[in-house]
């Protein structure tokens, strides 16, 4: 590019951009921690860079789809820097995918080269065509990379530009990929930054969700561009609470995103007020917490800022914002919406509904997807009329708060993940005794909810044992999307028309 273009393209707002003022300003502060290395601004600049041209010299063009399936660490994070230095989308994939998922998101995304770590290859391997695309380990053959010292071609990226693809449970067998720009992206930022105390470059944020989830992807640009210091959490302590803490002590993390069941197991630890924490900020999200859990969080963190959010994977992804001391004194709340999201709730005409009375919360704004990748059709069904539709079924008070009634997408959130009922219904499906098939959620006492399977057996004298499914799905689905019980009916309740009547289903059997 001529100087008159570096300049042009210096006055960009993206990640990529603030990477590079914040190794010039302060370039020997940490910015990346893990359990196993530690770099500086400048580190990170220049590792991002050299594999970025590492990518350039194995052909990935602008605009070009790489994938990232891997447990968290900072090797992920400097690889989905250097895929957008490049120019081109990240594709951050579930690592809990197995074979058959992977064969459809790949081959769906067009992607053209991958990262993996060790579990990540191993999921590769039993895919059929997905194993077929070039991939860099991360390992030895990365950190050659990374430490090389060179550096990619420089590269105008506009903000409208897609950054990510990330892929959304759905309410179909086939997920979707959400196109998030950069502009989605910075979007995100300010409204992060307005959930609770502005980040800074004495603060630590700690990235303990898995980064092929929206929440964890956003939050990892955010601390990019308010130049706070991340700590990449191993994946161990989603279940070693005692590790976590040590970790949030040693680093002095002042931020953290938990799911409620997680924020429960983490205040009720033994000691845990003694104990020199220095959080001022506690998110949460993902799925409802109980009274009990926030009052338990506000007790154990007093002089800290406690918030919530409703958001979609298409809105980048927060649109509603809740405190700690409304969502005690407004139970049961997502909030109200953020000052970047327009919102309304209307009827099945698109009209606005009252106060009070059920609709379904439509949006538009920055954070707007630019559109499922590949699946203009999909995005054409989920955007008229001018605003995004999202399926969800609320209703507002007087206050303004927003109350999910009911996810019209039949989504199960367990454990933090979003489960397609339908995908899982259409596997279930599959088996050679089941002759028909519903899924619902139906509440779990750690994961808050969890797939139950109802089926009308082939035939009525061998119907299917909940083991001879799970091993049958086990090839076809991750683990969590797994029906953890099993219920076998005659028949299932459907309509004249022949629509499955799920909600007969949920007052049955407690979903």
């Amino acid at each position: 590019m001529t100087p008159q273009e570096q300049l042009a393209a210096s006055r960009r707002m993206h990640w990529m951009n603030l990477l590079e003022m914040h190794a010039t300003d302060r370039g020997d502060v940490e910015a990346l921690v893990g359990t196993d290395r530690r770099l500086t601004w400048s580190q990170v600049r220049d590792q991002v860079r050299a594999i970025a041209a590492e990518l350039q010299r194995r052909g990935v063009a602008p605009g070009d789809r790489v994938f990232v399936l891997s447990l968290n660490s900072v090797q992920y994070v400097v690889a989905l820097a250097a895929i957008n230095t490049a120019g081109a989308i990240a594709v951050p994939l579930n690592i809990r995918s197995v074979g058959a998922e992977l064969d459809y998101l790949i081959e769906d995304s067009g992607a053209v080269f991958g990262f993996a770590d060790e579990m990540g290859a191993a999921r590769l391997a039993d895919a059929t065509t997905a194993r077929e695309v070039p991939v860099m380990r991360f390992g030895d053959e990365f950190e050659a990379s990374a430490a090389s010292g060179a550096a990619s071609d420089p590269l105008d990226v506009a903000e409208t530009e897609t950054a990510f693809i990330v892929y959304t449970s759905g309410t179909t067998s086939a997920p979707k990929g959400a196109m998030l720009t950069h502009l989605n992206v910075l979007s995100q930022v300010i409204t992060t930054s307005r959930m609770g105390p502005a980040g800074s470059a004495e603060d630590t944020a700690m990235i303990v969700v898995p980064l092929f989830h929206i929440v964890a992807l956003s939050g990892m640009v955010t601390a990019f561009f308010n130049a706070v210091k991340a700590v990449i959490a191993p994946p161990r302590v989603l279940t070693n609470m005692a590790a976590l803490t040590d970790m949030v002590e040693a680093e002095a993390v002042t931020s953290m995103f938990l799911v409620p069941t997680l924020w429960q197991a983490f205040c009720s630890q033994p000691g845990i007020r003694e104990r020199r924490l220095g959080l001022k900020t506690l998110s949460w999200g993902a799925s409802p917490a109980t009274r009990e859990t926030l009052q338990l969080m506000a007790d154990t963190f007093p002089e800290a800022v406690i918030s919530a959010g409703l958001g979609q994977t298409e809105m980048s992804p927060t649109t509603t914002v809740i405190t700690g001391e409304e969502s005690l004194t407004k139970m049961g709340s997502v909030g109200r919406p953020v000052s970047m999201v327009s919102a309304r709730i209307v009827d099945p005409e698109g009209r606005d509904v009252a106060p009070g009375e059920t609709g379904e919360i439509v949006y538009r704004g920055p954070g707007l997807m630019a559109g499922y990748w590949n699946k203009p059709e999909r995005t054409d069904e989920a955007t008229f009329d001018g605003w995004f539709h999202s399926g969800d079924l609320v209703r507002q008070d007087e206050d303004g708060f927003v109350y999910v009634v009911d996810r019209a997408k039949d989504i199960i959130i367990s454990g933090g993940e979003n489960i397609s009922s339908v995908e899982v219904e259409h596997a279930v499906a599959a088996h050679p005794k089941v002759a028909d098939a519903s899924v619902v959620g139906v509440p779990h006492p750690t994961w808050v909810e969890t797939p139950l399977a109802i089926v009308a057996p082939a035939d009525p004298a061998d119907p299917p044992t909940l083991e001879e499914l799970r091993d049958f799905l086990s090839g076809r689905l991750a683990s969590f999307k797994l029906p953890t019980r099993l219920e076998v009916m005659a028949e299932l309740p459907r309509n004249a028309s022949g629509k499955l009547q799920k909600h007969l289903l949920r007052e049955e059997f407690g979903g």
